[in-house]
């Protein structure tokens, strides 16, 4: 029988039934890639071959559940025998192809149309471990791997339910890395599935590592510096995601998993705070707002003050700053500058160096630099102490992302600080405000539940209030008029 087979827009006939015609098909489909195996093999005197790539599928998972079986049951028919190894035999040469890529192994025999695909990949993730940069000091340690069927499979181990709903994607035309849609049916907002699955089909790009890829790509205001997306390795963080009613994407060979829609409140969660006492945890988070407060305004507050508004200061303490600022030779904004400049780069070294060699950097580089730099008068030691106060409370921020956001913000307000002093930062708070209730995630107010207002979402935002009175879902991502409850229960003492 003669085919007409397509593979970069040039068009050749070919004996689909004949051996060495599949192969050369293969092979030319793979590029002559060299990491392309043949294992000969024969079948009730018929030849055959065995195809995989080396590098990504398993040699004794092919020997054990493919070869050994076509060995011992020569007497069966190919469709009869009892392969060890999940096998399909409707596969045609194009489906051939993408099975190779996943690291499966291809069984053809000659005269034969059907072509068998067994699941023989090499298993290359890693044992989970508790993601460093959400560690969590009671509840459950357990992070996502680099296997996209292992982390799936955690989220279903967490939500035993028939409405947890995966869909599949494949992105990057070269990479076609798969990517898994998971939502709950009958919780999720249809309206957010659908925006979603379109965005993801319209999506065009060579390559998509890592969820990091999508994001770009998916998210409503790319060049806003507040994060739309909520990247997270805990599985359990997750599942508190999707019962919300939002959306978590992951990716084959990434550990991250990214939720959306999301609302600025969001990234000062913590797991933690849901497995402390009900005050400890509110202070907690009220702890994490008040860091991104001090982290964005501490700098520019502390220009003003100097250049502006020194009359503000207490005169016992005003005697103790101008003998620190006397001798600097330029004013507080270049000091701050300096400082805050020095600190990202001993941040930045930290990071990229190995971990004990980061430790040790930023370590001696912050006590190093900051003792020559006050000796040598060229910053004064309370700026040190700002600075150092800012970066502490940059490190606080539950999120990465958001960690990052707020550090580069504060350099265009100590810009309008040394301009205006506090009518610079109060502008400049101003147009903040106004830029996170513009924003949207994934088509949902970005500001929720300030901007629209929500007293039941204020539950939840700065403060967390005693689950039994978290009844009601975010407002923002459920149908229009429709609020589905939570149903939390506390016991009465007249139960008893």
């Amino acid at each position: 029988m003669k085919k007409h087979l397509f593979k970069n827009e040039q068009s050749f006939d070919m004996d689909e039934s004949s051996l060495e015609s599949r192969i050369n098909f293969l092979k030319e489909s793979m590029g002559n890639t060299e990491d392309l195996f043949m294992l000969p093999i024969s079948f009730r005197d018929r030849k055959g071959t065995i195809i995989y790539l080396s590098t990504i599928a398993d040699s004794e998972k092919i020997q054990e559940g493919v070869l050994f079986p076509l060995i011992k049951y020569q007497d069966f028919n190919l469709h009869d025998i009892p392969f060890t190894a999940e096998n399909n035999n409707r596969v045609d040469l194009q489906e051939a192809v993408n099975a190779l890529l996943q690291g499966k192994a291809i069984v053809s025999m000659e005269g034969w149309d059907d072509i068998f695909s067994f699941n023989t990949a090499k298993d290359l993730s890693r044992s989970p471990n508790e993601p460093d940069n959400e560690k969590t000091v009671r509840g459950s340690h357990l992070g996502y791997v680099e296997n996209l069927t292992t982390n799936i499979g955690y989220i279903r181990r967490g939500i035993s339910s028939r409405h947890l709903q995966i869909r599949y994607f494949q992105t990057g035309q070269y990479t076609n890395t798969q990517t898994a849609m998971v939502y709950i049916e009958g919780i999720v907002n249809p309206s957010l599935v659908e925006k979603l699955t379109n965005r993801l089909q319209a999506v065009t790009t060579d390559m998509t590592f890592s969820p990091g890829y999508l994001e770009e790509l998916i998210e409503d205001s790319p060049l806003s510096p507040f994060p739309h997306i909520l990247y997270t390795e805990r599985p359990d963080r997750t599942i508190a995601q999707l019962m919300e009613g939002r959306i978590a994407l992951l990716t084959e060979g990434s550990s991250d998993a990214i939720i959306l829609p999301v609302s600025f409140f969001s990234f000062f969660q913590a797991t933690d705070d849901y497995n402390s006492r009900i005050i400890i945890g509110s202070v907690f988070r009220l702890l994490r707002v008040v860091s991104f407060l001090l982290t964005l305004l501490l700098p520019g507050l502390y220009i003003a003050i100097i250049a502006f508004h020194f009359e503000i200061i207490p005169t016992d303490i005003l005697v103790v700053v101008k003998n620190s600022v006397d001798n600097i030779p330029y004013p507080p904004f270049i000091e701050a500058m300096i400082m805050a400049f020095t600190i990202e780069l001993i941040r930045e070294a930290g990071i990229r160096l190995p971990t004990p060699i980061g430790q040790t950097i930023g370590i001696v580089g912050g006590l190093i630099i900051g003792d020559a730099i006050i000796s040598a008068g060229l910053v004064s030691n309370i700026m040190v102490i700002v600075i150092a106060m800012t970066a502490i409370s940059s490190f606080t921020i539950a999120s990465y992302e958001l960690s990052n956001t707020v550090r580069i913000l504060t350099f265009p307000i100590m810009v309008l600080a040394a301009s205006f002093g506090f009518v610079g930062i109060i502008f400049s708070l101003m147009f903040i405000v106004g830029h996170l209730c513009k924003l949207e995630s994934l088509g949902t107010p970005y500001f929720s539940p300030v901007a629209p207002f929500d007293v039941q979402g204020m539950k939840d935002a700065i403060l967390r209030f005693p689950i039994w009175l978290l009844k009601f879902r975010p407002r923002d991502l459920l149908v229009k008029n429709r609020r589905r409850l939570y149903r939390p229960r506390r016991w009465e003492e007249n139960e008893e």
